[in-house]
């Protein structure tokens, strides 16, 4: 029996033995442990308000143990970054007792909150994060951030002329009201950063002055990432849109760039066709959940612009008088849930009553998207109770040919009997990842020197980033570089 405990006795010290080895912790200066980042950059935050949460890991390359015994900041307790290690909140000198098991790793967090420097430049920190082992192993991580501060509207209501500039960024929060009989410009390079659901009224009238170099920027709030490498700013949703009352009239939207919100412009009947509603040059709308821009008995006159990946379809008119000159209208839409098309026509309202479509008129432009048919004509009247009056001439259009040249004169068909269509017209290839879509055109493209260079000349002899069209010109707002 004696010798049963004892036998009992060494295999549970052989056990608890090898236990320890397992077990064993390094010591050497040598195994510091290795960050995924040597220097995590914040992107241009809000001064005043913390940012989402971004992440990194840190890695024991050793097959031993090792024990964190300090973690800090070396800004301190003043620093305006937070961090925090595997649960641990770490400040100015924290002793840590953090362990890391062989060749695994730790998760680490962090958030910025900058305070307000009042100053219409950023303001630009850095701070480093350090972790020593037990080994005296250092790692260090650097963080940067620019703050940049903002003017505030909380449900704020244009009563009188007035212009917004490029001094500062305006945050603007429970939507901006123009109001009737009232005007509100956007200088060139003003900025507008919407909050979630925020929406730009106008009854009175929208003019807006961007340049060529300094573009009006519309977009949201959200100015940091939604996980890593994937900007929200490339993500539908972020904010409203821009509402076109019915008493509004007389609003020009020049080199404006307006994306990622839940629609781009709607546009409602005025009830008075004579009337100018919009016109929109040298613009960008794009990555909408909804519509990019919608417009109902209404005058307008489209030229120059991009209006692409809108969730719910691009362009979609009902009844009105439009025009569109060296357009690209694109819906190759990233997300589920995407429908309509990239361009859609009707003789009748939302309300499904008739009205008419005096005119729409496309010269020089793209229309096109993923399916096999992405411009719908929706005949929902016959004439006599409402007009139904559609144009195409010298376009590349997604559907089926059409053999009358009273609809579509000298078009050519984006479709599979071409040598390049769709999504290959445009270089470089759209970026599924990062969520980068560029509507250059590629070299292959039927667009390329078939638009009619008298419509060219007339309206458009530059392209929307100011590039010459010359004597041999393109379809779509973007002209190919031949130098390229």
């Amino acid at each position: 029996m004696r010798l049963f405990f004892t036998l009992q006795l060494l295999l549970i010290t052989f056990a608890f033995s090898a236990c320890m080895d397992d077990d064993s912790y390094s010591l050497s200066a040598s195994d510091a442990l290795l960050s995924d980042v040597d220097t995590l950059r914040f992107d241009t935050i809000i001064s005043g308000e913390p940012t989402n949460t971004y992440t990194f890991r840190l890695f024991n390359p050793s097959k031993d143990y090792q024990r964190v015994v300090q973690a800090y900041l070396e800004g301190g307790a003043s620093s305006p970054f937070h961090v925090n290690i595997d649960g641990q909140v770490i400040g100015e000198s924290v002793s840590s007792s953090l362990e890391i098991a062989g060749h695994d790793s730790l998760s680490v967090f962090l958030m910025a909150n900058l305070p307000d420097a009042d100053s219409d430049v950023p303001q630009f920190v850095r701070d480093r994060l350090v972790i020593v082992t037990e080994g005296g192993g250092r790692t260090e991580v650097v963080l940067e951030a620019s703050g940049q501060s903002v003017i505030k509207l909380n449900a704020a209501r244009i009563a009188s002329k007035t212009t917004f500039d490029a001094q500062r960024p305006y945050q603007i929060f429970d939507s901006l009201v123009v109001e009737k009989g009232q005007t509100l410009r956007l200088a060139a390079g003003t900025r507008l950063w919407l909050h979630s659901r925020a929406q730009i009224i106008v009854h009175g009238t929208l003019l807006v002055d961007g340049t060529l170099d300094k573009p009006v920027c519309m977009r949201g709030d959200r100015l940091g990432d939604m996980f890593n490498n994937q900007s929200y700013d490339r993500i539908p949703a972020q904010w409203g849109g821009i509402v076109i009352a019915p008493e509004s009239a007389g609003n020009v939207i020049n080199y404006a760039d307006i994306h990622s919100g839940t629609f781009g412009i709607s546009i409602q009947n005025s009830g008075d066709p004579t009337l100018s509603r919009l016109r929109l040059e040298n613009s960008i709308v794009h990555n909408m959940s909804g519509l990019c821009l919608e417009a109902e008995g209404s005058t307008i006159f489209v030229g120059n612009s991009q209006l692409t990946n809108g969730g719910a379809g691009c362009v979609t008119l009902r009844g009105g008088n439009a025009t569109f000159v060296h357009c690209t209208i694109g819906r190759f839409y990233a997300f589920q849930g995407g429908y309509g098309a990239a361009l859609t026509l009707t003789n009748a309202d939302e309300a499904g009553e008739p009205l008419a479509m005096e005119r729409a008129d496309f010269f020089n432009s793209i229309i096109s998207g993923y399916t096999e048919d992405e411009v719908m004509a929706v005949r929902a009247y016959d004439d006599g109770m409402a007009a139904f009056n559609f144009y195409f001439d010298h376009c590349l259009l997604d559907t089926d040919p059409v053999d009358d040249a009273t609809i579509a004169n000298l078009c050519l068909w984006d479709n599979k009997k071409a040598s390049v269509c769709r999504e290959d017209n445009f270089a470089p290839a759209f970026d599924y990842t990062s969520l980068i879509f560029t509507f250059y055109l590629s070299p292959e493209s039927q667009a390329i020197g078939t638009a009619d260079a008298a419509i060219s000349a007339a309206y458009y002899p530059s392209d929307r980033e100011g590039r010459s069209r010359g004597m041999v010109t393109d379809m779509g707002c973007y002209q190919h570089d031949t130098s390229e």
